[in-house]
């Protein structure tokens, strides 16, 4: 009862494109440069693509990889993979040899679709290495471009010819809501990348979910993330589609581009980590952007500085933010339509009355109000499993089926949840718990900090302490004794970093967030070399 929706969950994801093109065939589903594809455009390429790869031997389940960047061909290839009961898996362009190779050798796909080239990096070499050292993918298809010893897309599109309707609908009769249908390789904070499976039952009810929090009834908005990370396919790709909106695709995060099509395609919805918002605020045509079509704008991820909110505030009529991870397939938690300051700033909202959501202490106890806890959540939209790891799988959920999320948080009065930090982020200095995420806030507070990022590190006489990273607002010059006696004001004496360190930008992973491994890293150097 709990995970009943007001609107029918449909089987497939692909399946919301098939009634967008019927009840809507003219509306525009995607717009890429100068490319502008309708819902009834957009499902006839998804079924061409999708009989394609029948007439592969494609089966259900099997894996199907693609390298590409945000662009309509990634959409297409990623509908008509689910369509017929396969697992799409997306491979990023940035990724290195190595990277590559542990994903593919880890997942095993059937094919490999790979673009040319992107920014001045081609993938020829690549694909040469995966031809010549995996015998069990049995075709190279060139997604955009032309890669030599593979079959152009075209090529391959023309295989469709020897399936008929009957065999695909025959397929797409034989699939499960709860058979996989997207593969998201997660590497957590620690160890090697583990491969999330998630159900086409998660896609379809996650986005269902997002969607009528979201509240905006024809989302106009921009995909820019990388395409194999969870924000691009499901946060933004699935949600709209299940709104039966508009995506505009964009190869990667560029603020000018980004401000311009926000006026030129009265963009309704603006989403991103905060990271790239920062980024929107600071360029200098952020002045002359015309924000009066924009109704909400989203983040997660990481806090938003309250500065930051108060001049999002007074651009669009509602601010949200969210809190989800790649195994829940969805965002999980939402602030109030008519959130205010503290519960932007300070919390991730409620989580969705259609997710059951609680926060255990280490006793195992469900936590009373203002008590640190792990959050954890239950329901069949999670994750399956992570493949090939059984142990891991069974790791992540308890014995009573409740996925441990590895987070740390706390329920307040009013029925929000403050995020404290990612358990392993957490560290002990002189015996106590500290949470980097309540330094960060206090120094983001302090009104020459632009953006905060702590990270502990050894030391001998109080086992860890805190390595601050500090950016500061425009026109203000670093001050670490001020920043000291801020932090003394405002924090225990424990928690005030050991170190304060002035940078121009903090290394971020390539979905935005601030990678707190390199920063680690960055923090062991310096205190070594001190």
């Amino acid at each position: 009862a709990m995970e009943s929706l007001s609107t029918q969950i449909h089987k497939q994801i692909s399946d919301y494109l098939s009634q967008h093109a019927e009840q809507v065939p003219d509306r525009e589903a995607v717009i890429f440069g100068s490319q502008r594809i309708t819902y009834a455009e957009l499902e006839a390429q998804v079924q061409h693509c999708a009989k394609a790869l029948l007439s592969r031997g494609v089966k259900r389940g099997d894996r199907i990889a693609v390298l590409c960047t945000s662009r309509p061909e990634y959409w297409v290839s990623f509908l008509a993979t689910t369509r017929i009961g396969a697992v799409w898996l997306g491979l990023n362009p940035k990724y290195t040899l190595p990277e590559i190779r542990y994903v593919i050798e880890d997942a095993k796909p059937k094919l490999l679709f790979a673009m040319a080239e992107f920014e001045q990096q081609n993938y020829t070499d690549l694909v040469t290495v995966v031809q010549r050292d995996y015998d069990f993918i049995e075709g190279v298809i060139s997604l955009t471009g032309h890669l030599s010893g593979t079959q152009s897309f075209s090529e391959f599109l023309q295989g469709a010819q020897t399936i008929t309707d009957a065999d695909l609908a025959e397929r797409q009769a034989n699939i499960d809501p709860m058979d996989p249908a997207l593969l998201v390789y997660t590497s957590g904070s620690t160890g090697k990348p583990k491969g999330a499976l998630l159900s086409h039952y998660g896609l379809c009810f996650g986005a269902t979910v997002q969607h009528q929090h979201f509240a905006v009834k024809r989302p106009r908005v921009i995909c820019n993330f990388p395409i194999n990370h969870v924000a691009c396919v499901a946060d933004t790709g699935c949600v709209n589609l299940v709104a039966g909106g508009t995506l505009v695709f964009q190869e990667r995060f560029d603020p000018q581009l980004f401000l311009r099509t926000i006026t030129k395609e009265r963009l309704n919805v603006v989403g991103g980590v905060p990271t790239m918002l920062l980024m929107l605020l600071e360029h200098p045509d952020f002045k002359q952007t015309d924000f009066s079509s924009v109704e909400l704008i989203g983040w997660g991820g990481a806090a938003l500085p309250v500065p930051i909110i108060k001049r999002l505030q007074s651009l669009v009529p509602r601010l949200i933010n969210v809190y989800g991870m790649t195994e829940t397939a969805a965002n999980t938690t939402f602030t109030s339509p008519d959130a205010d300051l503290i519960e932007l700033s300070e919390t991730i909202g409620r989580p969705s009355p259609h997710m059951p959501c609680r926060i255990i202490n280490s006793e195992g106890q469900e936590c009373s109000i203002g008590e640190h806890g792990e959050l954890q959540f239950k329901g069949k939209y999670l994750l399956l499993e992570y493949l090939n790891r059984p142990d891991a799988t069974k790791d992540v959920y308890t014995d009573d089926g409740w996925l441990h999320t590895g987070d740390l948080g706390y329920w307040r009065e009013e029925g929000t949840i403050s995020l404290v930090g990612r358990m392993s982020e957490m560290f002990k200095s002189g015996g106590y718990n500290i949470y980097p995420r309540e330094i960060e806030n206090c120094l983001e507070n302090h009104p020459a900090v632009e953006m905060a990022a702590v990270v502990g590190v050894p030391d001998e006489r109080f086992q860890e302490v805190g390595a601050a990273f500090v950016i500061t607002t425009a026109g203000n010059v670093p001050d670490e004794t001020a920043l000291r006696d801020y932090c003394a004001a405002n924090l225990a004496n424990y928690k005030i970093p050991k170190t304060i360190t002035f940078v121009k930008e903090l290394p971020t992973l390539p979905v935005g967030k601030v990678d707190k491994v390199a920063l680690k890293k960055q923090a062991l150097e310096s205190s070594l070399q001190a």
